[in-house]
Formats: structure tokens, C-alpha cells, sequence
């Protein structure tokens, strides 16, 4: 179990879930990452863990502020349950029994279960899963979330496809097992940091390059249709070097000159852009054959 602490909310954070993990289950590990955080996370964890007279818990400190997905990994690769509580964040307002709900709900047999806030959100948000959903072609929607939990097998899977996450969330949509949502109120009206938000901008773009086709169609609409304003004034200074009303000397040899070099600038920007497209589909996007399950049956 992941979490990433942020000092004001960690207290009510950590008692609400060490009061759910000690009501369910025997053993539980909890795995706070700390990304080289300056706010005396450390003594509030410390404190919580006296105070609750909590089971194992474990504290990973970065060397450096690296990110929510790279913590995220670091504490990953040190869980070693069968099920595992993802939560990016310590902001989140949901009652702790949601915990149970979702772990229920993964009994069912899903390798993937997110706690998702019900209603739609609106802004920027929505635009990145609109795009995400409609271009990605992965086969399974996200959503915005407020945590997940995830099987062993779904960790295993998609550390063999990609060994750097760049978006743990795309990762698993593109898993090909089975995944589900459990809806619970609230939890939309939470902010971040200045920080934070432009850290998740520069994810959001980072996954919409690496898991779309969004960008590349865009560059390449962009770089056609320079393409053919181009060929157009070539079509346009030609016509008038031939028509009656002759042009001021040497104005059509310039244009033509001109339109011809940005014709072929825009022509090898289309085609780069499409030579990058296929490297990044044949490199990062490179996906082995996916199984959902295996079923034996005897005679």
C-alpha cells in the first residue's frame, strides 16, 4: 500500500485507514513514500504509527523530488502482497469503509478495481480522459480516480510490457484484465499544490503522446495544411507570372523559390512526423499477446 503524504491531511488520512486495515485483515504492510518532502511528514507518520498502535509500516524516503509516478514505483517495487491499495494522494474525501467496498468488489474476480467520485468533472480533466478514451484505443476507459487496489498478476503484467511507467493508470488500461469501478460521493472538490498541477499537466502530455495518437494527428494536420497554403501561393505567383497584369521583376522567381523550400520543409516534417509515430509504436507501444484468463477443462 502506497501513499504519498502531505502533511495537513496525513493524520486523519492514516487513522481512518489503520482503523479500516486492523477491523479486516490479520496482516497488512502500509508503504508511505516520502518524495523528499520538507514538511515533517516523517514525525506526523511516526506519530500516527504510536498512536494507533499500527501493524508494519514502512517509510520510503526519494533522494530527490522525483514525481508522483516514480514514488509511486519505488513503493511498488517494495509491496509484496497479493493485493495492493494504490492512493497518489492523501487529499481525498471518502469514508473508509470505501476500502472494504473495494476490496470486496476485487474478490469478484478483478485484477483492477478503482474507487471513481460520481459525476462528471469538468475543465481540463475531462479533456485529457475525453481524448485519452476516444484516441488511446486500449479498450478500456479511465476515469478520474480516488484510489485503486490491484492484484499481484496485474503488477507482474505490466512490468513485463513496460519496465518505466509513465502513467501507471494507461498501463493498466492496456493490460487486458479485467478491471472495475465502485462510485462513492464526494471526493471532486479536492485542489493541489502549484506544484502538483503543473507535475500532472506535464504528465497529462506526456501519456497523450505516448498513449494517443492525439499529438501526431494534430502535427500532421498542422504541417498538411502549411502543405497546401504553400502549394497554393506556388499555384497563385505562377498564374500571375503568366497572366496580363505582370508582377514587379523578380518577385516570381522569389515566391517561387519561396514556395518551393517551405513545400519541402512541410513535406519532411509530415514525413518525419510519421517516421516518429511508427518508432514510438514499434518501441514503447510494442505489446506482447495478452491473456485475460485460462480456463482448464477436463473430459
Amino acid at each position: 500500500m502506497k501513499i504519498c503524504p502531505d502533511r495537513y491531511r496525513l493524520t486523519p488520512f492514516l487513522a481512518g485507514l489503520y482503523g479500516i486495515l486492523d477491523a479486516n485483515f490479520g496482516r497488512y504492510e502500509v508503504i508511505c513514500v516520502d518524495d523528499a518532502s520538507t514538511d515533517g511528514s516523517r514525525e506526523v507518520i511516526e506519530r500516527s504509527v504510536k498512536d494507533a498502535g499500527a501493524q508494519a509500516v514502512t517509510v520510503i524516503h526519494m533522494s530527490m523530488p522525483q514525481g508522483v509516478e516514480l514514488s509511486m514505483d519505488a513503493g511498488m517495487d517494495l509491496a509484496i502482497g497479493d493485493l495492493i491499495f494504490e492512493f497518489d494522494t492523501v487529499r481525498a474525501d471518502f469514508d473508509p469503509s470505501l476500502v472494504m467496498e473495494v476490496y470486496h468488489k476485487a474478490l469478484e474476480g478483478y485484477d483492477i478495481v478503482s474507487a471513481v467520485p460520481q459525476g462528471r468533472r469538468g475543465g481540463s480533466s475531462a479533456l485529457f480522459y475525453s481524448l485519452f478514451n476516444r484516441y488511446s484505443g486500449l479498450g478500456t476507459a479511465i476515469r478520474q480516480e480516488t484510489f485503486r487496489m490491484v492484484s499481484r498478476r496485474a503488477v507482474n503484467r505490466i512490468r513485463s510490457l513496460n519496465r518505466t511507467l509513465v502513467y501507471r493508470k494507461a498501463a493498466y488500461a492496456g493490460s487486458g484484465l479485467g478491471w472495475a469501478y465502485v462510485e462513492h460521493p464526494g471526493g471532486m472538490g479536492h485542489g493541489r499544490g502549484l506544484r502538483a498541477q503543473m507535475e500532472r499537466t506535464g504528465l497529462a502530455m506526456d501519456t497523450l503522446i505516448l498513449f494517443t495518437d492525439v499529438v501526431q494527428r494534430l502535427a500532421s494536420v498542422v504541417s498538411l495544411l502549411f502543405l497546401a497554403i504553400t502549394v497554393a501561393i506556388g499555384g497563385y505567383t505562377w498564374a500571375s507570372y503568366l497572366g496580363t497584369h505582370k508582377p514587379v521583376e523578380g518577385w516570381t522567381p522569389i515566391m517561387l523559390f519561396l514556395s518551393l523550400g517551405f513545400f519541402g520543409v512541410f513535406l519532411i516534417l509530415t514525413v518525419a512526423i510519421r517516421y516518429l509515430s511508427l518508432i514510438l509504436r514499434l518501441v514503447y507501444k510494442k505489446k506482447a499477446y495478452l491473456v485475460g484468463s485460462i480456463e482448464r477443462m477436463d473430459g
